[in-house]
């Protein structure tokens, strides 16, 4: 049985352009959003935490994407009266639900990965080849 969307009354369908699980999709599918709630799986992190935790990541695509999965309910931000505030994030039931996906892709990827750069060596080495060679 397909998923009717409360805010439309229509049938959730990530093909079509005004389906708002299309916005979702975009979202999770996100490399930094792949990173966090696998990070997050781990356990609650604090931002430095998460930052050490990810390589590469700016400040500025950190705070953004936290901001989106908190927005999105995947991702609870939890502020302890301390001196200085300490800041903590941690995986809401929804955000633990992506852990089979999450995880299965990193692995994937990982496994996958030699394969992958020799196909793209390939591609590379061929590229200036004509079409019809």
């Amino acid at each position: 049985m397909k998923t009717i969307v409360e805010s439309s009354g229509l049938p959730a369908d990530v093909y079509s352009a005004k389906c708002p699980t299309r916005q979702v999709l975009d979202h999770i599918a996100g490399k930094w959003t792949v990173l966090v709630v696998d990070a997050l799986l781990e356990g609650t992190m604090r931002y430095t935490d998460l930052s050490r935790r990810i390589g590469g990541v700016s400040q500025k695509m950190l705070t953004q994407t936290l901001r989106g999965l908190e927005a999105d309910g995947f991702v609870t931000r939890t502020v302890h009266p301390t001196i200085p505030p300490r800041v903590d994030y941690e995986l809401t039931e929804l955000g633990r639900s992506l852990a089979e996906p999450i995880t299965a892709l990193r692995e994937w990827t990982e496994t996958h990965i030699n394969d992958i750069e020799r196909a793209r060596s390939g591609a590379a080495s061929g590229a200036g080849a004509s079409p019809d060679s």
